[in-house]
């Protein structure tokens, strides 16, 4: 990677100490989420998780959603309902920049 830049926010570069202590959360913490599917972080070669920008903007909601209350589960279906959320924004705008350019 060229110096100065930075990493796709989908790769993973952070391990699992790394990205716990960016987040606030203890690294047991980060093992339970992936165990209940909340999040999927990357894998080495060799097994070790490496978290990417994407995973920690993730762990921060959960985190947040863990400090109203909520439980893992209600968190796994809020998540769920915001990613389909945003798959089907991404539509939308999808098909209205096609529709512009048939215009």
């Amino acid at each position: 990677m060229p110096s100065g830049t930075t990493p796709d926010a989908d790769r993973g570069v952070y391990g699992i100490s790394v990205a716990a202590e960016l987040v606030g959360l203890e690294a047991q913490s980060l093992r339970l989420y992936e165990a209940r599917g909340l999040l999927t972080p990357d894998r080495t070669g060799g097994g070790t998780r490496r978290y990417s920008a994407n995973d920690l903007l993730r762990l921060r909601r959960i985190a947040d959603l863990m400090a109203t209350g909520v439980n893992l589960t209600g968190i796994g279906m809020l998540l769920d309902l915001q990613d389909e959320n945003r798959r089907l924004r991404r539509e939308i705008e999808d098909g209205r920049v096609q529709v512009a350019r048939a215009d």
